[in-house]
């Protein structure tokens, strides 16, 4: 993340008038190099039964289908394509999906935000223990218990982040707030709407 400095318009009362200025905010965004993907593969509801469209970024690739929400023009697609930032604009809303940062096997205070055992009262080295586990009536752990286990590397959808600047012969976006994910992540970016 980074920040910009961008020139807004305030309305100030000054000698009881309404005078509108241009001041300088900061605004935090978060630079994305976004390279164009590329078409590689068309479906059609004539032969495959839906319409949806694979793009492919290296080895990896992924594939849009049409929902209620998300048209994908299919008729006005090739294989080849390329698909760039030029969809987007300044002000554009835009939805990102990507992996949280993977922290590997954690308790259950860093995990869950458990507060840890009392530190008198006979308590020795059980400070970051979960504590009591259940009741003795079912004789076993209920399903969904919080406990110590794996934590991140879960995919997580940012909504309605807003497109602070575009530059287009670099192939970086800027986007207002911070993505989920570690720095050289892959994201999915989509428009909001």
């Amino acid at each position: 993340m980074t920040q910009i400095w961008k020139e807004v318009e305030v309305k100030v009362s000054k000698d009881k008038k309404v005078v509108t200025e241009k001041i300088l905010k900061v605004v935090p965004v978060t630079v994305i190099h976004a390279e164009p993907n590329t078409v590689a593969l068309l479906r059609t509801s004539e032969r495959d039964g839906y319409e949806a469209v694979q793009v492919a970024l290296g080895k990896q690739k992924r594939e849009f289908r049409n929902r209620p929400n998300q048209k994908v023009d299919v008729a006005s697609r090739a294989v080849g394509d390329a698909i760039s930032i030029d969809s987007f604009q300044e002000g554009d809303k835009v939805r990102v999906s990507g992996l949280t940062k993977g922290r590997g096997y954690q308790g259950v205070v860093k995990r869950h935000g458990f507060h840890g055992g009392p530190k008198t009262h006979g308590q020795k080295n059980r400070y970051r223990h979960p504590g009591s586990i259940g009741s003795t009536a079912f004789q076993r752990v209920v399903p969904g218990r919080r406990m110590a286990g794996h934590m991140g590397t879960e995919r997580v959808t940012i909504k309605n982040l807003v497109v602070a600047a575009v530059d287009k012969e670099k192939n970086l976006i800027f986007l207002r707030g911070a993505v989920p994910g570690a720095n050289g992540s892959l994201l999915e970016i989509s428009s909001a709407k």
